[in-house]
């Protein structure tokens, strides 16, 4: 049995004619004859009587009428929520992001976007950049976020904002008010770093080298997973590191120095957007980069960017 056997039936039911029902339905009388007849062989029961040059229904007919609307009744609800799935963004955005920017920069845009696509349903899964991009590859988000340009990969990036990196030492650390800092001043420093993998730690050991450290120069004596980790142990000690600014801001600065790097290379990176080009981007996902490009009430985040998504 069919839908539209089922149409069919319930046309021929209302207007007791065969003729008239497949003109209300576009097709030819043979069609719907067949129809019919198909539905009554299949089930083995007869539905209509020939009464003269009319057709009436069985007793068998009438029962089935009544089933019948209703089925018709739940494929239209059924077309209906289609229709609406269609125009209404709702379902799961799955979303990867670094530590940084899940913890200090995307979480006011995932309250607007609840604020704005309450149907919507909202991961976050926290890592490093590795992790997140790894997620995106796998498909087991739907979008990632990302502290700096990956390596090539079958992932688009877009840049949606632009960081930096500070310099934090302890508030009574011997560097603290100096000016510049050179090579040598950097080989005297013991360095806390985040762990591999992370966005941060890539800007950080690129910064070291062009100030003139060969690779592994630098004195690391701890790695931490977390840049929560890294203020405290900072105040807890003699070493330093660097973070970005958005993370110091909105952390206790209390017992530390912050120092903006001004001697060129200035540790800069961009906050970027990870997606993949063979999967199907749902209108969840879709909406969310509209919030975070300008769309729904939101500032742009970079002007002048070229999108590649």
């Amino acid at each position: 049995m069919t839908l539209e056997q089922i149409r069919i039936f319930l046309a021929v039911a209302e207007l007791c004619h065969v003729t008239r029902a497949a003109d209300r339905l576009g097709l030819t009388q043979s069609a719907v004859s067949a129809a019919i007849s198909t539905l009554e062989r299949q089930y083995d029961v007869r539905l209509f009587d020939r009464v003269g040059r009319g057709i009436v229904l069985t007793e068998e007919g009438q029962v089935m009428i009544g089933a019948a609307r209703v089925l018709m009744n739940e494929a239209e609800t059924a077309r209906l929520t289609l229709m609406d799935l269609a125009q209404e963004t709702r379902g799961q955005l799955r979303i990867a992001a670094s530590q940084t920017i899940a913890s200090y920069w995307l979480p006011r845009y995932l309250a607007r976007m609840h604020d704005l696509y309450p149907r919507v349903g909202l991961t976050l899964r926290s890592g490093n950049t590795e992790d997140a991009a790894r997620a995106v590859a796998e498909g087991s988000a739907d979008l990632g976020f990302v502290e700096g340009e990956l390596p090539p990969s079958e992932l688009r990036q877009r840049v949606l904002a632009r960081d930096e990196l500070l310099m934090v030492l302890p508030r009574d650390h011997t560097l603290a008010r100096k000016p510049r800092m050179t090579a040598a001043d950097y080989r005297g420093l013991r360095w806390l770093m985040r762990e591999r993998g992370s966005g941060t730690r890539t800007v950080m050991e690129a910064h070291l080298v062009a100030m003139g450290l060969a690779e592994g120069e630098a004195d690391v004596v701890l790695e931490l997973p977390s840049n929560e980790a890294i203020l405290n142990a900072i105040r807890a000690g003699s070493s330093v590191s660097m973070l970005s600014w958005r993370a110091v801001r909105q952390s206790r600065t209390a017992g530390l120095a912050l120092r903006r790097i001004t001697w060129a290379p200035r540790p800069r990176r961009e906050f970027r957007v990870l997606s993949h080009p063979d999967r199907h981007r749902t209108r969840a996902a879709a909406a969310f980069l509209d919030l975070l490009t300008g769309g729904e009430g939101a500032k742009p985040l970079v002007t002048g960017g070229r999108s590649r998504l």
